[in-house]
């Protein structure tokens, strides 16, 4: 039997990277990363038990020195990334005069920084194989940011820089580079609390963001897609 191909998600939360490592994990070795380790854990045993081969890395992108170890128990437990699935993130609101120096650092480390990092540490096995997927999250702040981005949106705007810049640099050599512009309110917890007034409706559904991830990671490589827009069917733009 062949062995599974290996997915890593970073930024693991309730909303769409658990939705991520759920697809995932239907055929890949996952490997879940994210600083809070109860989270992780109990994702981890659900996918256990549906049949999945997961493990749980806590670990926190925005400190670089993390990240190769990160990396390395993938390699040594899973074997070498297949498809990266870069969700991590930070979503600040605030005018610039609202905005610590702090706050605009971080959310950049969080959305691009990170971003950066972990592609370095899948890209030579990806090289090594000739294919491979790396695929960001992206937000509407990376197109259109609004004026409380002042963090948020320059940190986007890198992210998807990023991924236009790896795109053309990596795709002649078999890695698929998309970045995903998630237009829209991500049906989660946090969400209801923040926005109570939005019906389900109004919301885009993590599983079904989720699908389109797939998609990407598994398009024939003569129709590659680089940037890709979801929004829930109301939503204007």
């Amino acid at each position: 039997m062949a062995e599974k191909k290996v997915a890593v998600v970073v930024g693991v939360g309730a909303g769409l990277g658990a939705a991520l490592a759920r697809r995932f994990a239907n055929a890949y070795s996952v490997a879940l990363v994210a600083r809070k380790a109860d989270t992780l854990a109990a994702l981890a045993q659900e996918i256990k038990a549906a049949g999945g081969d997961p493990i749980a890395i806590p670990a926190d992108i925005t400190r670089a020195d993390e990240i190769p170890g990160i990396f390395e128990r993938v390699r040594r437990e899973l074997g070498p990334t297949d498809v990266l699935l870069y969700n991590a993130a930070m979503r600040p609101f605030g005018r610039l005069m609202e905005t610590k120096p702090s706050t605009f650092e971080n959310t950049w480390r969080v959305n691009a920084f990170g971003a950066f990092l972990c592609a370095r540490e899948v890209v030579p096995d990806m090289l090594g194989k000739g294919r491979g997927a790396i695929l960001f999250t992206g937000a509407t702040a990376g197109t259109r940011p609004f004026a409380t981005s002042a963090a948020f949106g320059p940190a986007k705007f890198a992210m998807r820089g990023l991924a236009q810049v790896m795109a053309r640099d990596l795709g002649p050599q078999g890695i698929h580079v998309a970045y995903v512009n998630v237009d829209g309110a991500i049906d989660m917890p946090f969400i209801h609390k923040l926005r109570p007034e939005l019906k389900q409706e109004d919301m885009l559904s993590p599983a079904a963001i989720a699908e389109s991830f797939w998609h990407l990671a598994h398009q024939d490589p003569s129709a590659w897609t680089q940037e890709l827009d979801v929004r829930p069917f109301k939503e204007k733009f």
